[in-house]
């Protein structure tokens, strides 16, 4: 027969247990996400380093560091394998924040891997929010002066079997919200409506230059308030 002070111990411990159990099942993850973590994707020719002022700015408006990722890829390869990496960091985001899904904010060449990676590998499954911004979503003309040189911009020229795959049947594929922000003076999307996608909400913003389209502090207005 166990003595009376030893079965008192074991009754506060086993107490004990079940209200830890009890708390850890309830409290959410203290690194959970406030916000649905914005990953950004660049263009050709760029990098993270191109997302510094609307970084800035979601952190100004109550971000983390945390749920801002801005990643850089070797944008000279295909955006199929593009598409494949950035699937692996969207799971690292995930993982890292304890956030279920993401949102999407991509510039020019951007969107092409960021929608195949939607349409292609599952990806709406992790993402809330789409934003493409000045988006090569249809190819442009001016992609002809380098598609000899590198396979992302072979697929970014008009009519390549790349776009003609990923814009085959729905644009805008499963549950994700989607915008698309569009200048009628960009030089570096012809034509201009080469950036708005079926099914989308989209934006014209005015005359405003493809570089300065993901810097534009009124652009980040209406992009953060779509993703909120």
């Amino acid at each position: 027969m166990q003595r009376p002070t030893r079965r008192i111990a074991a009754a506060l411990s086993a107490v004990a247990a079940s209200l830890l159990l009890s708390l850890s099942l309830s409290a959410p993850p203290a690194h959970a996400a406030t916000h649905d973590p914005v990953v950004f994707v660049h263009g050709i020719s760029s990098s993270s380093s191109s997302w510094t002022d609307w970084v800035a700015n979601f952190r100004a408006d109550g971000y983390t560091a945390a749920e801002l990722d801005a990643w850089s890829y070797s944008w000279s390869q295909s955006n199929a394998t593009t598409a494949r990496q950035l699937a692996t960091e969207i799971q690292n985001v995930l993982a890292r924040t304890g956030a279920s899904k993401v949102d999407l904010v991509v510039h020019s060449m951007g969107a092409l891997s960021s929608r195949y990676y939607l349409k292609n590998l599952g990806g709406t499954a992790y993402v809330d929010d789409f934003v493409s911004v000045a988006g090569t979503n249809h190819g442009t003309s001016v992609a002809s002066l380098c598609g000899w040189l590198y396979p992302s911009c072979t697929e970014m020229q008009t009519g390549s079997a790349f776009l003609t795959a990923l814009n085959s049947g729905d644009e805008t594929p499963g549950g994700v919200t989607y915008a698309s922000y569009w200048s009628n003076c960009d030089e570096a999307i012809n034509p201009d409506s080469s950036a708005l996608l079926s099914g989308a909400t989209n934006v014209g913003v005015g005359c405003v230059s493809h570089t300065d389209m993901n810097n534009d502090p009124g652009i980040y207005e209406q992009v953060r308030d779509f993703v909120r």
